[in-house]
């Protein structure tokens, strides 16, 4: 009988398969195209095995409890719990991931992955991004 994960588990276990499609996107494509071919390509693989993918989720800022839309959107949301800030820039910045963090807290997700496919190494280009919710 197959054990339960914990959320935990689940989560690293579903940014493990995340970055493994990143990989193959970026094997096949190489660095050098625009940030929306990377994206695209990433949710092809990512639906190709199976998970739920949607792709610039609206995410409004509640400021006072009043709900804002300021034009936030996450690049993909997978199985509703994974947050993936897709980038084709020269090098990743502090700044981008305090980026995904807002996200993770505006959304209420706990883990989010920087991936940064203009690198020779996509390696190189990945981030975890972990948002610390109170129990």
């Amino acid at each position: 009988m197959a054990r339960e994960f914990t959320e935990t588990e689940r989560l690293n276990l579903l940014s493990y398969r995340v970055v493994g499609a990143a990989i193959r996107v970026h094997r096949e494509l190489g660095p050098g195209l625009l940030e929306s071919a990377y994206k695209a390509c990433l949710a092809c693989e990512l639906i190709d095995a199976g998970y739920s993918v949607k792709s610039e989720v609206p995410l409004p800022l509640v400021y006072r409890g009043r709900e804002l839309k300021c034009g936030y959107r996450l690049d993909l949301l997978v199985d509703d719990s994974l947050v993936v800030e897709v980038k084709a820039i020269e090098r990743l910045d502090r700044i981008h991931a305090a980026q995904l963090l807002s996200y993770l807290r505006l959304s209420k997700r706990k883990l989010g992955l920087l991936l940064n496919f203009n690198v020779n190494r996509l390696d190189d280009g990945i981030k975890r991004v972990v948002n610390r919710l109170p129990e």
